[in-house]
């Protein structure tokens, strides 16, 4: 027995918008549906993966999904949700985006099964790099008028914003390429319905409607979306003062991802658990319930962290994540501290105040490298000794006995860092330059 797709969305507040008849058709039939997504950098953040895991479900429901990857849309922009255009992509840059793309998400859906629902991944850079003006405006520009294209909202937003830029030809015909990809699709591959962001809806039913007006009414394609996932104070969701939460850990490591779903609010994890992961019902009503009943632990936080790290990075890597977490507040060791790469280490100790210290200037007393002009790590020479009597302070995460001990290169951290703790949640990044 098929699972049911459009069921397992609503429960998990993953359905927006639906067409007349999907849901049908999906209890009918196994299904090719794609989802397209602008390769316009070399890895996907967080705010792609509701549309990877709705492609996740899809597949686990035992419907076929199809990746899209804009190359040719990439090099246009689209209009929707976007009040400027976009900058334009060479074709080299799009391929190498593309590659790095396929790799992130064959760690959500199966390429590789014998299955005939195996997902694909698909440019349409490639149908459209010889498809000639000509050849679009007879194809395709005739089918659609100008009026039904001016009256989708992104159209509508784009001309009556704020921008003075307006909308240019290229991105006002951005609907049209997006429709002839389903249309292309649907006579190529049989796939009759398309999945995206409820900002994609006009784009998407100008698909359908192509390929109504070109095949005739019997030709049916559907669409579907799911909500555009914001936090539950309204704000966008995935970005954070540094920018964006990347798939690929150059971009985002794996601990500031684990970190980044360890603080969602409580109302938020109780809505993530169900959209970025794919665990049951069942098993996530037991976890709301263990949450509600001592939000303290946040049950919901620290789990919802471990499934999506794994998911996206590796077992390794929420191990070491879960572990650099207890880093800060917790007991570790100069090993512990050494064993972490460099990015990882100073994401721990973002905002920590950072002072610089010549190679030359080690080989001298603790007291002389903490307490001098420009430094305000202790008050004065003697309440540095008082602290350090007291057992108040420590060099790389391990308490220090005398005040005037020799502090020399075997005490850096990668060759390269002096980490100084002053009670409990004080510390001090000491960088050699």
């Amino acid at each position: 027995m098929r699972k049911n797709f459009v069921e397992e969305l609503k429960w998990r507040g993953m359905l927006a918008q639906i067409m007349p008849g999907t849901e049908e058709l999906l209890e009918k039939e196994m299904v090719t549906a794609y989802l397209g997504t602008d390769p316009t950098a070399d890895s996907l953040h967080i705010g792609h993966l509701c549309g990877i895991m709705m492609l996740r479900h899809l597949q686990r429901c035992g419907h076929k999904p199809i990746i899209l990857v804009g190359g040719a849309t990439g090099m246009i922009g689209d209009p929707s949700g976007k009040s400027q255009e976009r900058n334009l992509l060479d074709a080299e840059t799009l391929y190498h985006n593309q590659e790095a793309i396929k790799k992130q998400v064959a760690k959500f859906l199966d390429f590789n099964a014998n299955e005939p629902n195996k997902a694909e991944m698909v440019n349409n850079y490639d149908w459209m790099k010889d498809f000639t003006f000509l050849e679009f405006a007879r194809k395709v520009g005739k089918h659609i008028t100008v009026n039904y294209m001016m009256a989708k909202e992104s159209v509508q937003q784009r001309l009556n914003g704020t921008s003075h830029d307006g909308l240019s030809f290229t991105e006002f015909t951005y609907q049209l390429l997006q429709g002839y990809d389903f249309l292309h699709l649907y006579q190529e591959k049989g796939c009759k319905l398309q999945l995206g962001g409820n900002d994609q809806w006009g784009n998407m039913t100008t698909g359908t409607e192509l390929i109504r007006r070109t095949l005739g009414s019997e030709a049916e394609a559907f669409a579907l979306t799911c909500p555009l996932i914001t936090k539950a104070d309204g704000k966008k969701f995935g970005k954070t003062e540094s920018g964006n939460i990347w798939l690929d850990r150059n971009r985002t490591t794996p601990y500031k991802f684990y970190q980044f779903w360890l603080n969602v609010s409580d109302d938020d994890a109780e809505r993530y658990i169900k959209i970025f992961t794919s665990l049951d019902k069942e098993t996530i009503d037991a976890l709301v319930a263990e949450h509600k009943a001592d939000p303290g632990r946040r049950t919901l936080q620290k789990r919802l962290a471990e499934e999506v790290t794994l998911m996206v990075h590796s077992r390794e890597d929420l191990d070491m994540a879960i572990e650099a977490s207890g880093i800060l507040f917790g007991k570790a060791t100069k090993d512990a501290l050494s064993k972490l790469d460099e990015q990882t280490f100073l994401d721990i100790f973002d905002g920590v105040p950072c002072y610089n210290i010549r190679r030359e200037d080690l080989n001298r007393p603790f007291v002389d490298i903490v307490v001098g002009e420009g430094l305000d790590v202790f008050p004065s020479r003697g309440e540095c000794r008082k602290m350090v009597q007291g057992g108040g302070v420590s060099l790389n995460k391990e308490k220090i006995s005398a005040f005037d001990r020799l502090v020399t290169a075997d005490d850096l951290i990668g060759n390269k860092y002096l980490l100084i703790g002053r009670g409990k949640k004080n510390y001090f990044l000491f960088t050699i330059k």
